[in-house]
């Protein structure tokens, strides 16, 4: 395994665990948009861990690979392109509840988090960091980010937003009805 891929374990092993539980929250929902948006989490969780482990292909897939006259690389963009449609098409059904956990998350967990972005660019681009740090700045920068997302989805108190939509369900529809 190269240095890269040693820097790079602890964050996909932690996007696996976010994937995880965010498969855990789709079992435990009973409300259709909130089953959706978690639906859509475990998605961005899986199309993350595919770019992070992006050189699997390469080392998976012959160069030569062809599939009703398309190429691999023509393939996964087509399935891609689906799982991207798929999770903004389950965050538009489920706006309401995306909207109140958004809502939930503290300003300075924003703020870290942009923070953290900002400096894995700044690594990834050598900007104002040294090419041969900026690997690994990259890395731990998106290791603090997927730890962030992987503690806030533990601490996450589902009840409270299972609660919550479901009285706005209730009041929908006793506005629709009257």
């Amino acid at each position: 395994m190269s240095p890269d891929g040693i820097i790079e374990a602890p964050g996909i092993i932690l996007l696996f665990a976010c994937l995880l539980r965010c498969l855990q929250y789709v079992l435990r929902s009973h409300i259709k948009h909130i089953k959706a948006f978690w639906l859509a989490a475990v998605l961005v969780f899986f199309a993350v861990i595919r770019r992070e482990l992006n050189y699997l292909p390469d080392l998976l897939v012959p160069s030569n690979f062809l599939l009703f006259n398309h190429s691999y690389d023509w393939w996964e963009d087509a399935v891609l392109t689906l799982v991207y449609l798929m999770i903004v098409s389950l965050l538009v059904y489920s706006w309401r509840y995306l909207w109140s956990l958004l809502k939930s998350v503290p300003v300075s967990l924003y703020l870290a988090v942009v923070a953290l972005v900002l400096f894995e660019y700044m690594g990834e681009n050598a900007i104002l960091i040294p090419e041969a740090w900026g690997v690994i700045v990259e890395e731990l920068s998106e290791t603090a980010v997927y730890a962030i997302a992987l503690i806030y989805l533990w601490r996450l108190d589902l009840h409270d937003y299972n609660f919550q939509a479901k009285r706005a369900n209730k009041l929908d529809y006793q506005t629709v009805s009257q």
